[in-house]
């Protein structure tokens, strides 16, 4: 957003030829688009001018997944933590090396430590010739101190070993902490993005299917607004643990912001996806709630679900819009629903 003030003028100025520019290049005059051609016209971003400058030498119509990985790479908020989390899946990877080399190292002193002794062994005293004789001996000697050495380094690598591994559990601990919602534990809007990205494009180079769940608890407000926040936790927890024990392991589901969750199914049809939408929509409707506090019983909550699928040419943002209206028009329709895309081809005109 453009602060008021002083320097409306040349923010005005520029803004109307961010506008053109949308116009002669595209794609349509969403936010992100918006953002992308006013930082670039600014001169605020010169990694972003070149790269911009880069895709209108390769076409002069930039479509809407261009101006995607532009936002995403130079001005998402996001993009440091994205940095961060490559930084650290480095850092596991280079430490299960280093805890790897460890292993060699201590397997190799032991193994030649071993082979020495049978050698001594094969020597018996009655070799008659000296000279061979008063060389294994220095032999022997040295090994000794060699041994004694390497026992000494076999523990003190041992102990590194050890605070290696404390650094990996860590590590590996700050990692899933960024990327899990901490009420449900299901995964956060963060890890579900990167994802659906990934799905996305495994779908459209193998041609496999991919179903995307946006679930919805009915009436979650006056759930609240009757029996206090503490206890609308309590019902994200339920239909939180409902999803995971409806879905596989090879699924990612994860809370996509306040009382909505979504579900990445890959190698999931329609079909399959309202299978899985079902299965959780029955499951959530089938466990009645009780206070904690008071073991009062609270009634039953429901879900409303929208299912879409992965189309030729979709990204993110298009599969979630299609799931979010299948979502709305089960919501429209009585809640307490699954409603596939198939379903709303009509429909879409009325809940745009």
């Amino acid at each position: 957003m453009v602060a008021s003030g002083p320097d409306d003028a040349p923010a005005t100025r520029l803004a109307g030829e961010a506008m053109r520019q949308i116009e002669a290049h595209g794609p349509s005059p969403e936010p992100r688009a918006y953002e992308v051609w006013f930082t670039h016209l600014a001169g605020r971003n010169r990694p972003l001018s070149r790269a911009l400058t880069a895709e209108l030498t390769e076409t002069p119509r930039l479509e809407p997944a261009a101006i995607d990985r532009l936002y995403d790479q130079y001005l998402s908020p996001n993009r440091m933590a994205a940095h961060a989390e490559k930084a650290s899946l480095g850092v596991l990877t280079e430490i299960d090396s280093v805890m790897g080399t460890l292993d060699d190292a201590l397997g190799s002193t032991t193994r030649y430590g071993d082979r020495l002794q049978e050698i001594s062994k094969d020597l018996a005293p009655g070799v008659d010739l000296e000279l061979i004789r008063n060389a294994v001996s220095r032999l022997v000697a040295a090994t000794r101190e060699t041994a004694s050495a390497n026992r000494a380094l076999e523990s003190r690598l041992k102990e590194t070993r050890g605070e290696v591994q404390d650094l990996r559990q860590a590590l590996e601990s700050i990692r899933t902490e960024n990327l899990t919602d901490p009420l449900t534990t299901l995964a956060n809007r963060k890890h579900l993005d990167a994802t659906l990205i990934q799905a996305i494009d495994h779908a459209a180079l193998s041609g496999e299917p991919l179903a995307l769940l946006m679930i919805d608890v009915d009436k979650f407000k006056d759930f609240n607004d009757n029996w206090g926040h503490l206890t609308g936790d309590q019902v994200l927890r339920l239909v939180a643990m409902s999803i995971k024990g409806a879905v596989r392991p090879t699924d990612t589901a994860a809370r996509f912001g306040g009382e909505e969750f979504a579900v990445v199914l890959p190698q999931s049809s329609l079909k399959s996806g309202e299978i899985v939408a079902e299965r959780i929509r029955q499951t959530v409707m089938g466990r009645e709630l009780v206070k904690r506090s008071t073991g009062e019983a609270l009634g039953r909550i429901t879900v409303s679900i929208g299912v879409a699928s992965f189309m030729t040419g979709d990204n993110a943002m298009m599969l979630i819009e299609r799931a979010d209206k299948c979502l709305l028009h089960a919501k429209r329709s009585g809640r307490n629903k699954t409603v596939c895309e198939d379903e709303t081809v009509e429909a879409f005109s009325d809940v745009a």
